[in-house]
């Protein structure tokens, strides 16, 4: 009996349990590559994505600022409860672990940042976030995914990028390096069955002239794509062979790896029960193992607070503050936390005035909050004022391609005019 295994049927029936972009467009970009960068400079950013339009007033507090009382009779947070920060200054009364960290100089928080014509919807907004461009998903990449193709041009391993969720941000939409995809660790994983792998093995081993089955000699890639074209048109298949070899060599063991790496992992701090924490965890857990990855993506919802907000942000707050503890925590204790880089943010904020319903409306200029041993630690930027507004919204201080273009050159080490397509100002967040 022949057995005829194409790419189409290997994609669809041997990747179960990894996003669309962690299959066929991330293997067929692997080719005998090798990472290009300086094998000493393990620096990792992980990008925390605050969804739904996080409330800057209720996280970061101007509990001096009279107008903030005056324009949030329900939902304001007491002056008395304010986890003080500078004279004017404090945090939500929850994050307590945050200002542990600030009081050692490991936050850095940037002031009033948005963009310029800001749009309101959460879809629109966050795509402009998303690929630091004003025309979104106009863009072809994001920004993220055109910072990894500059960082690794000649990258070999699948799991430079990798993203903890359901979906994949367009923020890591790129052109060589597609990110891997997965809610948890154990879902990452490789369920060809048996007469797959058997196929693989026997096509493999028939592949003929310039194989290196059977030599000793391990396959480092796919041979050129110019060579698949020559053999096709020689009627010999053992390019095509050559490449399903890869997928699924690639698949297995960057899944293997990963999960290996999350069920072995034993941290020295207690994470939380939530998703958020979860997330972290299988962070910290993939950094301990040394994979290759450059980028973390980790989002947390629940911010769209029309209604009910003091519960419901409270309720966000009690998650977040301690899942960013353990993790900062564990990977102080593991000697890791020098390696990280994290940056907070959300696709806009909130309006200044509550709402009737006891909530607040979507805005515009909020804080980004940076964390990590090499920030430099404190405020930065001026607060908005609440009282000179722009149609009841606070108004922009800083671009947010400012706090990327601090990312991109002084961390990820690419250029950030070639990544944004512009130079913007810098507010020396990192130390």
């Amino acid at each position: 009996m022949t057995i005829i295994l194409s790419r189409r049927n290997l994609l669809t029936h041997c990747l179960a349990g990894f996003s669309l972009a962690a299959t066929a467009p991330s293997f067929l970009n692997l080719t005998s590559r090798v990472f290009a960068g300086d094998p000493n400079d393990e620096r990792i950013l992980v990008v925390l994505q605050l969804s739904g339009g996080n409330d800057g007033l209720s996280m970061c507090v101007p509990f001096e600022d009279d107008a903030y009382y005056g324009a949030r009779r329900q939902t304001a947070i007491a002056k008395k409860d304010a986890l003080k920060l500078t004279d004017n200054l404090g945090l939500h009364p929850e994050l307590k672990n945050i200002q542990a960290l600030f009081g050692d100089g490991r936050v850095a928080i940037a002031q009033g940042v948005s963009y310029p014509n800001p749009n309101r919807s959460h879809f629109r907004s966050m795509d402009i976030w998303h690929t630091a461009d004003e025309r979104g998903r106009g863009v072809d990449t994001g920004w993220l995914g055109r910072a990894i193709d500059a960082a690794c041009p000649k990258a070999a391993d699948p799991t430079h990028v990798v993203n903890l969720g359901a979906t994949t941000p367009y923020a890591l939409t790129a052109e060589r390096n597609k990110p891997i995809t997965f809610e948890a660790a154990d879902s990452y994983a490789w369920t060809g069955n048996p007469r797959d792998t058997d196929a693989f093995e026997r096509l493999n081993a028939a592949k003929g002239p310039g194989s290196q089955e059977g030599t000793g000699k391990k396959q480092t890639g796919l041979p050129a794509p110019e060579l698949h074209k020559e053999r096709r048109r020689d009627g010999d298949d053992s390019g095509t062979v050559d490449w399903l070899h890869r997928v699924a060599v690639d698949a297995r063991e960057s899944s293997e790896t990963i999960r290996r790496a999350a069920r072995r992992y034993r941290p020295q701090a207690t994470y939380p029960n939530g998703r958020l924490a979860a997330d972290l965890r299988t962070v910290a857990a993939l950094v301990r193992a040394g994979l290759k990855t450059r980028v973390y993506y980790v989002s947390f919802g629940g911010f769209d607070t029309h209604n009910g907000q003091a519960g419901r942000y409270g309720n966000l707050m009690r998650q977040l503050d301690p899942a960013l503890g353990a993790f900062w925590k564990d990977l102080r204790a593991q000697g890791l936390s020098k390696k990280i880089l994290m940056v907070a943010f959300s696709e806009f904020g909130r309006r200044v005035a509550e709402n009737g319903s006891q909530g607040t409306d979507h805005g515009v200029a909020g804080p980004m909050l940076l964390f990590g041993d090499q920030v430099k630690g404190g405020v930065h930027g001026m607060h908005p004022s609440l009282t000179d507004l722009d149609r009841g919204d606070l108004k922009m201080q800083v671009d947010f391609r400012s706090v990327y273009s601090e990312v991109l050159d002084g961390w990820m080490g690419v250029d950030a005019a070639r990544i944004l397509g512009r130079r913007y100002p810098k507010l020396a967040l990192l130390a």
